[in-house]
């Protein structure tokens, strides 16, 4: 059991960095609550009570002074991070790691964890934009429209995204460059189904993970993470779509 000070101070330390990690990263809440609860389970604290949200996790110890809060000032999406951060509380339920390497391996994740490089990013979204193209309107000939367009569409958003730190403003102008590009595209005779290149083009910008959490987390009974992670893609979703929109209405 964990008695001293110290020890306490080192749990709720493991139990915030594990949690910041899993929300910066797309995990869903209920997976964030189990996570933190193992940890200070299997180091021998029963009494860690947890609240977590998209912005921000408070823990506290019962017979501790104070409780320790960790603020959440960026969210993205890599599931890499969120499998490794499971992989370590797995690894130290079974006691194969003691509470200061898990500290460690955390720290590693959450700094050193390489990502995937932009032209990686831009391949496979490009790529998504085509085969998704196909997949919903079961026409080939838009392709490869649908590979380029996406592509540069998602440069755009990536790029945008870097400079102005606003996600609702960089979709908004990705999808209007990619309604433009497949405007131009269909009229120059590069592709032939306006609609066909725009669905799959603007694939890459739909937030899929964060509906998935959202309903995750509102069926989990999380009242407050739930809706909010359920506007955040409400707001998403308009920003495309107010991008296509003003390009179909103009041109």
């Amino acid at each position: 059991m964990v008695t001293s000070s110290k020890a306490q101070v080192n749990v709720i330390n493991a139990c915030l960095l594990a949690g910041r990690i899993l929300i910066e990263n797309g995990s869903e809440m209920t997976r964030v609550v189990d996570t933190m609860q193992r940890i200070a389970h299997n180091a021998g604290v029963d009494s860690a009570q947890m609240f977590v949200t998209v912005t921000g996790i408070v823990i506290s110890i019962d017979d501790t002074p104070n409780g320790q809060v960790a603020s959440i000032e960026r969210r993205t999406i890599d599931l890499g991070k969120v499998a490794r951060v499971n992989e370590l509380s797995r690894e130290f339920a079974e006691q194969k790691l003691t509470l200061g390497m898990l500290i460690q391996r955390l720290k590693r994740i959450d700094n050193d964890t390489p990502t995937f490089s932009f032209w990686t990013r831009l391949i496979a979204a490009a790529l998504l934009s085509a085969v998704l193209l196909i997949v919903f309107t079961g026409e080939y000939i838009d392709a490869p429209a649908g590979f380029v367009i996406g592509g540069l569409g998602y440069c755009v958003f990536y790029f945008f995204n870097r400079q102005f730190k606003v996600q609702f403003l960089s979709e908004f102008v990705a999808s209007l460059v990619i309604g433009l590009l497949a405007v131009i595209a269909v009229k120059l005779g590069l592709g032939r189904y306006l609609d066909n290149i725009i669905i799959g083009s603007v694939m890459p910008l739909v937030p899929g993970v964060p509906i998935t959490n959202a309903v995750r987390d509102l069926v989990g009974g999380n009242l407050i993470s739930g809706p909010a992670r359920a506007f955040e893609a409400l707001l998403s979703s308009i920003a495309i779509g107010s991008g296509i929109v003003c390009v179909l209405h103009f041109l």
